[in-house]
């Protein structure tokens, strides 16, 4: 992952709480690199839960109407 150059504003609400405020480009960009980094997450969990069983995907909807009715 490479480092973003962001641009944040930082203001104070009327509580006193500190806010940052960053362009909707920007956010939109570490949504983005974060669902990446989720989907590799997920990814890895999912190849160290495999057993090497495989089942036909026609098999598979018909098991799953069959617990769905």
């Amino acid at each position: 992952m490479h480092k973003k150059q962001l641009h944040p504003q930082y203001i104070t609400d009327t509580a006193g709480k500190k806010l940052v405020i960053i362009p909707q480009e920007e956010f939109d960009s570490i949504i983005e690199e974060l669902e990446v980094e989720e989907d590799i997450a997920l990814y890895e969990k999912a190849k160290k839960e495999d057993d090497g069983e495989r089942i036909l995907f026609s098999d598979y909807l018909k098991n799953r109407k069959k617990i769905n009715g």
